[in-house]
């Protein structure tokens, strides 16, 4: 058996902030956002996310197995994987 998430192997992602228009990112450059939010939370951290302890393996976790994640109470980011076709 596999042990990554077919939602990691996709090649795009629509990510939505609060406020903020909804972007297309690339796999690596939703993780290399995802790793920027976690940076700055690390002292208040989900428990789930809490017993990684890089901030890399808590994005690829993240990604992994959600696809939201509360900013702060009443604001969450979410991301879903997207297929583009010609």
């Amino acid at each position: 058996m596999v042990d990554r998430s077919l939602m990691y192997e996709e090649a795009y992602f629509v990510l939505l902030m609060p406020g903020e228009a909804e972007e297309i990112l690339t796999a690596a450059e939703l993780h290399q956002r995802i790793e920027g939010i976690l940076r700055d939370r690390q002292a208040d951290l989900p428990h789930d996310l809490a017993k990684y302890s890089t901030v890399p393996e808590q994005a690829k976790y993240l990604i992994n197995t959600a696809c939201d994640f509360e900013l702060q109470p009443g604001q969450t980011m979410q991301w879903f994987a997207i297929r583009l076709e010609k």
